[in-house]
């Protein structure tokens, strides 16, 4: 299955800025739709790539709220599906936007908080069933 993504239209002396895979929340907006929420699974300095409920035109503007940054224009460059790929008329800012996440790094000492939690402490007693006259191995019988 051809990468749609790569088959976009980029002159041959012209360089693709590199990609970083991301999972980031963020919302777009146009005239035709309204504002509505994605999912961006891909980020560069020159745009987005990611999934939303609709399906967007190529060609079309549109605004991206991203965290970390203000609202900026954009470009549809190409649509499969639900699936589309917006350049952007400003720089991205990847480090703004890891910060808006807090996706800073972390030893998992630091992040892990962990209690010795004390086993519950309930009545296991049930209606029918007497303690003193139970025999081992019976489980509850009378004798």
């Amino acid at each position: 299955m051809p990468n749609p993504e790569a088959s976009a239209s980029t002159a041959p002396d012209e360089k693709r800025q590199p990609r970083q895979s991301r999972l980031v929340k963020a919302a777009l907006g146009c005239q035709r739709l309204s504002r509505f929420d994605v999912t961006l699974r891909n980020v560069s300095e020159t745009g987005v790539g990611g999934v939303g409920p609709h399906v967007l035109n190529i060609g079309e503007r549109i605004t991206i709220f991203l965290p970390g940054h203000e609202p900026m224009l954009g470009t549809v460059r190409w649509v499969v599906d639900k699936r589309f790929g917006i350049e952007t008329d400003k720089p991205v800012e990847t480090v703004r936007l890891r910060v808006a996440h807090g996706d800073e790094l972390r030893t998992a000492d630091s992040i892990a908080d962990f209690q010795i939690v004390p086993a519950p402490k309930i009545d296991t007693w049930r209606p029918g069933l007497t303690r003193a006259t139970t025999l081992p191995g019976h489980f509850g019988r009378k004798r």
